[in-house]
């Protein structure tokens, strides 16, 4: 944990409930000035959104009431700008546009990247800004996955305050088809294998029988 991530949560009710629940003095700590600040992406951060085909999105609206959204494409489009920055092509969608229409109002967004397979999660803190197709196309086309179908229609840059890697210990272990394809892999040459290793064994048995 760094301090970026603890100044953003650890709200003065949230440092009340720990003062209560006795965990106040283990959280102490990253609230030190001395403490590592923790908001700049390095090599492991950058690794683990670049194979993500897929994150959890919170805005909040204007009458204060959060919206969670998952936001999906080809792995990689989430982008890493620099060390502070990154940004993903708003691909058409139902077109309600609760999200956008959110950060208009509120620029602050928090991002969950999960992994399940290995059972680790990235939480990203920071303030987004809209960019529009005509006011930035060099842009949107670096953000453009090639060969995949959806039609940006705008930039949504992120300027990235904090981040934590939560612990596994809630975290389900889940796999996609994808992920799920090497052990199904393995699993369908070894029914094959045996499939043929009993057609031989009853082929034999009845010659014996003859």
């Amino acid at each position: 944990m760094a301090r970026a991530f603890a100044e953003i949560a650890f709200t003065p009710a949230v440092l009340d409930i720990q003062n209560q629940q006795g965990s106040a003095s283990s959280y102490a700590k990253f609230l030190t000035p001395d403490a590592d600040r923790g908001d700049q992406l390095g090599e492991a951060e950058a690794e683990f959104i670049s194979d993500r085909d897929g994150f959890y999105q919170a805005t909040v609206s204007e009458s204060g009431w959060p919206y969670v959204q998952f936001r999906g494409g080809p792995a990689g489009f989430l982008k890493i700008l620099d060390g502070k920055t990154i940004a993903y092509a708003d691909f058409r969608g139902n077109r309600q546009y609760v999200s956008a229409g959110n950060l208009t109002g509120n620029d602050r967004v928090s991002l969950i990247l999960m992994d399940y397979p290995n059972r680790r999660r990235l939480k990203i803190w920071g303030r987004a800004k809209l960019v529009e197709n005509q006011d930035n196309p060099d842009l949107l086309a670096k953000l453009q996955i090639e060969g995949y179908r959806g039609l940006p229609e705008r930039a949504v840059v992120i300027s990235v305050e904090a981040f934590d890697w939560n612990c596994p210990q809630h975290i389900p272990q889940r796999l996609t088809l994808p992920e799920l394809e090497p052990y199904l892999a393995g699993m369908r040459d070894q029914i094959s294998s045996l499939t043929d290793e009993n057609r031989i064994l009853k082929a034999e048995l009845g010659q014996s029988n003859d």
